[in-house]
């Protein structure tokens, strides 16, 4: 396991086929990330082909924990919308919090993938904790300012690598919409509000 080599790459969470790139290799328990991963930064809130891949995600058996950098008490008014669980102020790379977030899951390094838009801190930060990882490519391009400088290094080390091509594109995908929120009220609508400036 390569530090900085995430095990897959895709431009956007929807590109990941439930089925065959998270239940086929045994990852039912994801650790996840928020901002521009599942929540797009300039708008806090969750683009409606995420929300529909996360609610059929959770329907097939996918157990999720937002593992985030965030401190804020935004992050948690986020979890509790989503009706996940959640470990905040991570201080990733360090391991602590992916570990924290597998005791709440139950969950095993076998069964568990880290998902995130961040070299320097999901993809180091899983492998530093003995787990695999996808990076998705941000989902705005609009970030925190030391964030931005990181991204430099980020090209850096990726270097020529591109996202794997999507192969299952959902109906929802890229379709404008009002954001959704999958809790257990399936197919419940939600507005994501205005959220001061947060940590990734």
């Amino acid at each position: 396991m390569a530090l900085w080599s995430p095990e897959r790459y895709f431009s956007r969470i929807t590109d990941i086929d439930i089925d065959r790139d998270l239940l086929a290799p045994g990852y039912t328990h994801v650790l996840l990330d928020i901002d521009n991963t599942i929540r797009a930064r300039d708008t806090h809130a969750v683009p409606r082909d995420v929300g529909m891949w996360l609610g059929r995600a959770r329907t097939a058996g996918v157990q999720f924990c937002l593992v985030s950098n965030n401190w804020h008490a935004d992050a948690h008014d986020f979890a509790a919308q989503m009706e996940l669980p959640l470990v905040a102020k991570a201080m990733k790379p360090l391991p602590p919090a992916f570990f924290a977030g597998m005791r709440k899951l139950g969950a095993r390094r076998s069964d568990t993938v880290v998902i995130g838009d961040q070299l320097t801190t999901d993809v180091l930060g899983a492998h530093c904790a003995g787990l695999p990882a996808y990076m998705l490519q941000p989902l705005v391009k609009q970030d925190l300012k030391h964030t931005k400088a990181l991204r430099v290094l980020e090209s850096a080390i990726l270097g020529d690598r591109k996202p794997e091509p999507a192969v299952n594109v959902t109906a929802d995908a890229g379709v404008p919409g009002p954001e959704v929120i999958p809790g257990r009220a399936a197919g419940a609508v939600v507005r994501a509000q205005p959220a001061p400036a947060q940590e990734e």
